[in-house]
């Protein structure tokens, strides 16, 4: 099939060596089950993917459709004798309307690419993930990526208009709108958003931009305990103001950047909590921000702070640079804001309970939680043993159902994929997930779109 597809696509688009094939085999997540796929295909038009997606609907071979890999939950992972669809290359814009405020992309358009230009505009693309100067418009849209913005924001749903969408038997179909209301029919383009490839292989999006903002203020408070800088977060929502980031770091993530970065935060407070306020009323915000926190216990910076914004730059960072793994692994839980003091607290006793490293940052507008529990080995170069990687799984097992408890969820931004399954059924009732599977089956009656992912 491999060379039938290098026949149909071209020079340079197939690949089946091994060092591809490795180097495309896995996203950022853990690996379940690693398997290589037949080959790698690069796409670089709709119409290669129409090609590759009737191929493999001929030969009855799985597709795992492909971005830039920064997923962390495993939905671009190859499965058992998967081709691996690469949208890397189709990194065109297409059309950019500052006018309509609305933006049309390839899927390989990174998101940071995208910002730059819309920039020229006074313009921008809301979503904002911390990946977002390697992540792709086609992923953001597959896992319905959130970001550092979306408290004030929204997530990438909220911010698409239409899709233009390659089914599995080849066949190109366009969803949604060019304006921003629209409601003929039923609303498919949100149906594709965060489906991660199982429903359809998105080859384009029309995404809505917002306004560059003129004003950014960015204060950062020092907190001496963790779920003191937590209720702080209640304190400002109380306050009703709405800032467009609020980014919380536990004591174990200052002293991770510290060691990256040669920073001091560690001794400066157990807890940072980092607001940024923007628009024509960002001052004003900012002022009322910094009395509530300072009355909740906070050292807050007093002025719009450079080295606050160097901070907002370092959490993006903050989960670290190296990859999960058996040994260390970060969630992606959100609970209600209501509940942020009660799920940290939650948190630490899990990690004592079960004697592993725990580290937490958050995006505390909208109560979406990062919790990193890690091993390590009782001996210096040793790997961790059986029992610590039982003891993980045991942590990351109750981290979830303490979320589930608070009313929250498994996944606030990262997705499925193949990682977390095996708590889906946690959460949606049987009901749900049948309709699911029968929504899954019209769009991809073979089963070739991302097999054992998502549902």
């Amino acid at each position: 099939m491999a060379s039938e597809l290098a026949l149909l696509l071209g020079i340079g688009k197939v690949a089946v060596n091994d060092e591809v094939l490795a180097a495309y085999a896995v996203d950022a997540a853990p690996v379940l089950d690693y398997q290589l796929p037949v080959a790698v295909v690069w796409a670089e038009s709709v119409a290669d993917v129409q090609a590759v997606m009737r191929t493999c609907s001929a030969h009855g071979v799985a597709v795992v459709a492909r971005g830039a890999g920064t997923g962390v939950s495993g939905g671009a992972h190859a499965t058992r004798g998967c081709l691996i669809l690469s949208l890397e290359r189709m990194d065109r814009i297409l059309d950019l309307n500052p006018d309509d405020e609305t933006a049309v992309v390839e899927a390989g358009v990174v998101n940071a690419a995208l910002n730059v230009a819309a920039a020229e505009h006074g313009l921008m693309y809301a979503p904002d993930p911390a990946s977002f100067r390697q992540s792709t418009i086609g992923g953001n849209v597959a896992t319905n990526a959130g970001g550092l913005r979306c408290a004030k924001y929204g997530v990438t749903r909220d911010s698409v208009l239409a899709l233009d969408v390659v089914l599995a038997d080849g066949s190109l179909i366009h969803t949604g709108h060019q304006t921003f209301k629209g409601v003929a029919g039923y609303d498919l383009t949100a149906l594709f958003v965060g489906s991660e490839g199982t429903l359809g292989i998105v080859v384009a999006a029309t995404v809505r931009l917002k306004y560059l903002p003129r004003n950014v203020q960015t204060i950062a408070a020092f907190y001496p305990d963790f779920r003191l800088a937590a209720a702080g977060v209640l304190a400002v929502g109380r306050a009703r103001v709405q800032p467009a980031i609020m980014e919380l770091l536990d004591a174990g993530s200052l002293t991770q950047l510290d060691d990256a970065y040669g920073s001091d935060l560690r001794s400066r407070g157990a807890a940072l909590l980092l607001i940024q306020t923007d628009g024509f009323g960002a001052e004003a915000e900012a002022d009322v921000v910094r009395h509530v926190l300072a009355a909740g216990g906070a050292v807050v910076t007093t002025e719009a702070s450079a080295e606050a914004e160097t901070l907002v730059e370092l959490r993006r960072s903050s989960r670290g640079a190296a990859p999960d793994d058996d040994y260390r692994v970060g969630e992606d839980v959100a609970v209600p804001r209501s509940r942020l003091v009660d799920y940290v607290a939650g948190l630490d006793r899990i990690a004592a309970r079960h004697d592993v490293r725990l580290r937490v940052v958050a995006h505390a507008g909208d109560g979406n939680l990062h919790p990193t529990f890690w091993v390590t080995a009782r001996e210096e170069g040793a790997a961790p043993d059986a029992g610590a990687i039982q003891r993980l799984n045991l942590a990351l097992d109750d981290s979830i159902t303490v979320a589930l408890e608070m009313g929250g969820t498994i996944t606030g931004e990262h997705g499925i994929g193949q990682f977390k399954r095996r708590w889906l059924g946690l959460e949606q009732a049987p009901e749900v997930r049948e309709l699911q599977r029968r929504i899954k089956e019209l769009f991809d009656p073979a089963g070739i779109l991302n097999p054992g992912k998502a549902i």
